[in-house]
């Protein structure tokens, strides 16, 4: 089976950088006003090419070097000793380098949906990259790189199950776009729709194709496992549109296909973590949920808390991750104690090291934009290029 799991993971390796590009930048992009749209382009794109640097010149050191059971050290820096030879259980050691390296890209360019059309690009360059390195990598050693987290560690035999991200990836990018939008404050006009609807449903279909490769190649190889891992993804992401769309329309009396779609990302953050524990009927079960609690979460925070995490980056990533991640408590597939455990620790430590290289990268660059820029649109005024004739 070698040479299968060398090949799904391939596949999956592709699928995961779909995600981001294009599926999120779509995705995105059409959320946002037509003035912007570029910028959020602009923002996906770069952060694929800058975090796939960081990743080779230390993230992937740091996250799965052999270190201690806080941090994976810098040995592996540059991929040192890593050939076409090395493996990593049964895959080429670069083939598990080139597959994480797609979720180090994904994770902060899941932010980006808290600060579009008011921040800085300076700022997403240097915020991305610190970000990354000291707080995504760390996490991802405590779970996935047999750090504290991990079986045998704080939390004893039984550690944080957590099979493709519900903590490593949306809980830390769900918190981390929470206190960005705090820091930065609401855009100055939050009345306009999203400018081109078509735009966020083709992205969020990419997303839901490339979540295949999120879900099922975290299985590492080609066997059954990688097949239960899809097909729950799917169940999940599909309950959860339905769910989302029924809840819409008994509030407000129309099912939009924004917010449909938006129900498909939901069931597919929450299923994330659990995709490896569970079966069809529980994943039946985190999708129906999932629609209503995130939809729900988007209203506390937009409307009732008036936080403009523009495009609900922690209402559906965030509260959905970490829903998740309890749910493979309440089905008995991991322990209540390490799963709320390790949410807490990552919570706590996501929003310190969150706010320290917020605040480092705004020394640095500034954060927001000046409001004639703001208005203008930052397509035009950071980047010099417009998408459409006529913007609005």
């Amino acid at each position: 089976m070698v040479g299968a799991d060398t090949a799904w993971i391939i596949v999956a390796t592709a699928l995961v950088l779909f995600m981001t590009l294009p599926g999120l930048a779509l995705f995105y992009g059409g959320l946002v006003r037509s003035r912007n749209v570029l910028s959020v382009f602009m923002h996906c794109y770069a952060i694929a090419c800058l975090m796939s640097v960081a990743w080779f010149v230390a993230g992937y050191s740091i996250a799965f070097g052999d270190g201690n059971a806080y941090w994976g050290g810098l040995g592996k820096m540059f991929l040192a000793g890593v050939d076409a030879e090395s493996l990593s259980g049964t895959l080429p050691e670069i083939l598990f380098f080139a597959f994480q390296m797609t979720f180090a890209i994904i994770t902060p360019a899941l932010i980006v949906g808290a600060y579009v059309e008011r921040v800085n690009f300076g700022f997403v360059l240097i915020f991305s990259t610190l970000w990354m390195l000291l707080c995504y990598a760390p996490v991802v050693h405590w779970i996935w790189g047999g750090g504290m987290l991990a079986d045998g560690g704080i939390f004893g035999e039984t550690g944080a199950r957590d099979f493709a991200g519900g903590i490593v990836v949306h809980q830390t990018a769900g918190l981390a776009a929470l206190i960005l939008a705090v820091m930065l404050g609401a855009r100055r006009d939050r009345t306009k729709p999203p400018h081109n609807p078509g735009y966020v449903m083709i992205g969020a279909a990419m997303l839901w194709v490339g979540w295949f490769g999120f879900n099922g190649g975290s299985q590492l190889a080609a066997d059954g496992g990688a097949a239960m891992a899809l097909t729950v993804t799917h169940i999940s992401a599909a309950t959860a549109s339905l769910t989302w769309a029924l809840w819409e329309r008994i509030k407000y009396g129309k099912a939009s296909l924004v917010g449909m779609v938006t129900g498909t990302i939901a069931g597919l953050a929450s299923i994330t973590p659990a995709s490896g524990f569970v079966g069809p009927v529980e994943a039946l079960i985190i999708g129906a949920i999932a629609g209503i609690l995130c939809q729900e979460a988007v209203n506390l925070i937009r409307n009732k808390l008036k936080i403009d995490d523009t495009l609900d980056v922690f209402a559906v990533h965030g509260v959905g991750g970490i829903f998740g991640t309890i749910m493979i408590a309440v089905f008995g597939a991991g322990s209540w104690a390490a799963q709320l455990g390790s949410l807490l620790i990552v919570g706590i430590f996501t929003t310190v090291v969150t706010v320290i290289v917020a605040l480092i990268a705004k020394a640095a660059v500034g954060m927001r934009v000046d409001a004639e820029t703001e208005e203008t649109g930052l397509d035009l005024s950071q980047h010099g290029e417009r998408a459409y004739d006529v913007t609005s």
